[in-house]
């Protein structure tokens, strides 16, 4: 079986672009190293999240990254930086309805080239801490709008949506902010492993 992980810096995690097979260091590792060893030798794991992606970057490598690999199960986790990059200098973020309709464009395309594949769609979240906190009240807002936008999607296609927010949240209680999404977007590797087990409790449910 081959499981695909896709997404922007949050799965991206310092993958080896020249190698399919290093992982990173983020979620996609860790789902990789409890799932080969709970079922040896019975899947393959590729990483194609790359840092900095909005949902328009992932639509325009879908055939690249997607389709020619011919997953049999594919997760995104995309979101934040549609967000993010409306605050740079020049702004190019990526608004909440222009994120809906690529979002379903890529699902739809996805669909029509692979009928088999099993999608899951990850829950964008986000912190209060050192890359957020001077737009908190934006960031808060603007990623809500984009995960309601990612649930939307994951009923129009009927489709597991793992959630993530809420998890960070109550972990949060236990811990600064900081201790599970470093910058307040980038999981630590404690913030991985939150991501790690929601992943696969959705995967055994497929």
């Amino acid at each position: 079986m081959r499981i695909l992980f896709q997404g922007d810096s949050i799965t991206d995690a310092g993958r080896d672009y020249n190698n399919d097979g290093v992982l990173g260091r983020g979620y996609a590792h860790l789902v990789s190293a409890e799932l080969g060893f709970k079922e040896p030798n019975e899947h393959v794991f590729i990483n194609k999240g790359i840092s900095g992606n909005r949902i328009v970057d992932l639509y325009a490598r879908i055939k690249r990254d997607i389709i020619n690999y011919k997953p049999d199960v594919m997760s995104i986790l995309i979101g934040v930086n549609d967000v993010w990059h409306e605050l740079s200098d020049s702004p190019n973020g990526v608004d909440a309805d222009k994120f809906y309709k690529i979002y379903s464009m890529l699902i739809e395309e996805i669909k029509e080239a692979l009928p088999n594949i099993k999608i899951m769609i990850l829950e964008p979240f986000v912190l209060e801490a050192c890359s957020t906190e001077a737009n908190w009240e934006y960031f808060k807002v603007e990623t809500k709008k984009r995960a309601e936008m990612a649930k939307k999607i994951a009923e129009k296609y009927s489709l597991p949506f793992i959630e993530l927010q809420n998890g960070f949240d109550e972990l949060s209680k236990q811990a600064p902010n900081s201790y599970w999404l470093g910058d307040g977007v980038h999981p630590t590797a404690m913030g991985h492993e939150y991501i790690k087990r929601e992943w696969l409790k959705v995967y055994f449910a497929l």
